[in-house]
């Protein structure tokens, strides 16, 4: 299990499994969604880009055994971390960065 199904469950973890990689920007045009919107297959998703984020870092094999948690706030990617995750925080916020949809990622220690 990685990120996508540690934080979200199964059942999207199988969701993007079975979905090929969604292009967020013609989502978001041909269905009026915002594009921290889109979900992990193309349709509507208050987390979208959390769950968008979460896959791309089991995408780029970043263990999820870290703690490393990842939330958003409209288009901002929020990375909370554990001590054990300082290791790969600056490889996951890049992997943030990257996320289409993200507009700027906020770091937080988790308390």
């Amino acid at each position: 299990m990685g990120f996508l199904g540690k934080l979200f469950g199964k059942k999207e973890e199988e969701k993007a499994a079975s979905t090929p990689k969604v292009a967020v920007s013609k989502a978001a045009t041909e269905k009026s969604i915002a594009p921290e919107k889109v979900g992990i297959d193309g349709n509507f998703d208050e987390s979208g880009l959390a769950k968008r984020v979460a896959q791309a870092l089991d995408d780029a094999n970043i263990s999820d055994n870290v703690g490393l948690w990842v939330a958003q706030k409209g288009s901002t990617v929020v990375l909370k971390y554990n001590e054990d995750a300082k290791e790969v925080l600056a490889k996951a916020e890049q992997i943030a960065k990257g996320v289409e949809g993200a507009t700027g990622v906020e770091t937080a220690p988790n308390s």
